[in-house]
């Protein structure tokens, strides 16, 4: 797509959102226009009942019905402002939060599918939708305002042509500036904002690493890092005002010269008898409202930012979110079946035709070497991924077809580095089961060993999370607690006991397995002895199935235990699997494979 293209279908995207954003607050912005137009039809109203109370006074005729008219019109314009800004300001509230739920939920919807960061997804969100939800305010006084521009010009022309000739020839010039200035802003404040988002995104990863980085003495390279974006920021910033100054000047220098004319013109028309000198009032009131025509520099610079906000939002918004199945759960057993799956990050195959077939009931390693698709593989079975070919059933059942919340039940995850939402550690362990009991909650922790830390909190489990420090190994305990609180077909367990020293983790395996007899398991595993407590192993290779047997017989192979490197001689020792056959090259070389391929176990587990 060429860059024209790619404007073209932003701008497209930011209408759009701008056109549902107002659908959403269409009752509240009908009030609103009423109010509008009912204060411009009041502005319109006075230029006349002045010239008609002077002229009476001139004539020596009674002046009560137009005075009168003017207090009740500044009585009903003071009510309307008061109505108008109480009305914008919750039209505006109302617009906000429906764009910023939607915004969030879209992105929490899309979840690991989504294109952004978490530092640039929050930084969008903050840019765009503010704006986005007052922009119909302004856009409605706007062109209300516009309307009563025209309408005062046609009343010019009306009392003297000439007067009106003289400010239509202004009009052209007006309209050529303000297209110029309002492209060219748009495009400047879209930089702008790329470049902060940048920053708050790298800034937050920084923030993630702090302790590293203190430890690495790294910061003053972190700080070029994180606002290596701060130039293009700052000339962004300053191409916008050079915009903003020359349209400025512009509009400031064709105002006053556009009145001048048309006063001039008008006095020549009272002196040459054309128009009544009250009606020379009338053309000034007149030219005063349709000179705002000329002065929407505020409202045009507005609009620009709104619009390259809103199409930075309305790019989140139009990444598609996985598409709903409609067969409801439960699945008749845990069963997983991988047919032909073939997946593709980057144009690159990550997996490649992978077939698996895992048995119902059955625990089940996923191994392999960094990049090898181990995370990714598992992530489609519960649909935090979906592939490009190729399909995968539960129990028979293409989790394609699958409603998600069903599917959600089904299939539950704990991860090595789990999140922890919620205010206390009870509700840490029961999230997504609000109604879940304390003696539920505190029985899955027994069995991912949580229980004997969790109690030496101050509050035990009603203790709140931002006052109870805790390892990530302990993290990872709370992490299969809650998933071992959930009942569930499958249960996917992606190297969620890697902070769990070895003698903790084969406790907790051993409490799993007790607890979870009789349901399909599938563990993401990096270390020997957690694949040696599985049934079986699939040993992935290049994105397929290399083998799949028992941990025991995979072991017999030098390639198979040079997956876990340095592991697989403490491996051999504790299991009693070791044949003897690793050497110190060999465990040098699985060392430098790792190193190689660590940037590809991040993607892997992203």
């Amino acid at each position: 797509m060429s860059e024209q293209e790619t404007a073209k279908a932003r701008g497209d995207g930011s209408l759009r959102l701008l056109a549902a954003t107002a659908a959403r607050v269409r009752g509240r912005l009908a009030v609103v226009a009423v109010l509008l137009v009912a204060r411009v039809g009041a502005t319109l109203a006075a230029p006349a009942l002045l010239a008609a109370a002077v002229e009476a006074a001139l004539n020596r005729a009674d002046v009560t019905w137009p005075v009168t008219a003017l207090g009740l019109l500044a009585v009903g314009g003071g009510t309307l402002e008061v109505a108008l800004a109480v009305l914008g300001v919750s039209t505006v509230g109302v617009a906000g939060v429906w764009l910023q739920t939607r915004t969030v939920r879209h992105l929490l919807a899309l979840g690991p599918r989504s294109p952004l960061s978490p530092g640039e997804a929050t930084a969008r969100v903050m840019q765009g939708a503010p704006g986005a939800a007052g922009l119909p305010i302004t856009v409605a006084g706007s062109v209300v305002s516009l309307v009563g521009s025209v309408i005062a010009l046609v009343v010019l022309w009306s009392i003297d042509w000439r007067s009106g000739l003289v400010f239509t020839i202004a009009l052209p010039v007006a309209v050529l500036i303000a297209r110029r200035f309002i492209g060219g802003a748009t495009t400047a404040h879209a930089r702008y904002l790329r470049a902060q988002s940048g920053i708050a995104a790298r800034l937050l990863s920084a923030l993630a690493g702090a302790r590293t980085i203190q430890a690495a003495g790294t910061v003053s390279a972190e700080v070029d890092r994180v606002l290596r974006s701060l130039p293009e920021m700052s000339e962004s910033g300053r191409e916008l005002w050079r915009l903003q100054r020359g349209a400025v000047w512009q509009f400031k220098l064709l105002t006053p010269l556009t009145q001048v004319a048309v006063l001039m013109v008008a006095g020549l028309s009272v002196t040459g008898g054309r128009i009544a000198p009250a009606q020379l009032l009338a053309v000034v009131g007149y030219l005063g409202i349709a000179i705002g025509a000329l002065g929407q520099i505020d409202v045009l610079l507005e609009i620009a930012q709104v619009r390259a906000g809103t199409a930075r939002l309305a790019e989140v918004l139009d990444h598609p979110e996985p598409a709903d199945g409609t067969r409801p759960g439960p699945v008749p057993s845990g069963e997983v079946v991988f047919r032909d799956v073939t997946v593709t990050r980057d144009g690159e195959p990550v997996l490649r035709n992978l077939c698996l077939d895992i048995p119902d009931g059955t625990a089940v390693a996923l191994v392999g070497r960094s990049g090898a698709g181990k995370s990714l593989a598992a992530a489609l079975i519960g649909r935090l991924a979906d592939p490009d070919g190729g399909e995968v059933t539960v129990g028979g059942v293409p989790v394609a077809d699958l409603r998600l919340d069903d599917l959600r039940r089904d299939v539950v995850y704990a991860f090595d580095r789990p999140a922890l939402p919620g205010t206390t550690v009870h509700d840490a362990i029961a999230y997504g089961r609000p109604g879940l009991s304390r003696e539920d909650v505190v029985s899955a922790a027994l069995a991912a060993r949580a229980d004997a830390f969790v109690r030496r909190l101050p509050e035990g489990y009603d203790t709140p999370l931002d006052r109870a420090p805790m390892s990530g190994g302990e993290r990872q305990r709370l992490g299969l607690a809650r998933a071992l609180a959930r009942p569930a077909r499958v249960y996917v367990l992606d190297d969620a006991t890697s902070g769990l020293d070895m003698v903790t983790e084969a406790e907790v395996s051993e409490a799993i397995t007790t607890r979870l007899t009789g349901r399909t398991r599938l563990v993401v595993a990096h270390r020997a002895a957690t694949a040696a407590r599985c049934d079986l192993v699939a040993w992935l290779e290049s994105g397929r199935v290399r083998a799949f047997a028992p941990h025991a017989e995979l072991w017999r192979d030098p390639d198979y235990r040079a997956v876990f490197g340095r592991d697989s001689a403490e491996t051999a020792t504790a299991t009693g699997t070791g044949a003897g056959a690793d050497t110190e090259a060999d465990t040098d070389a699985d060392a430098r494979v790792r190193t190689r391929d660590e940037s590809m176990q991040e993607a892997a587990h992203a």
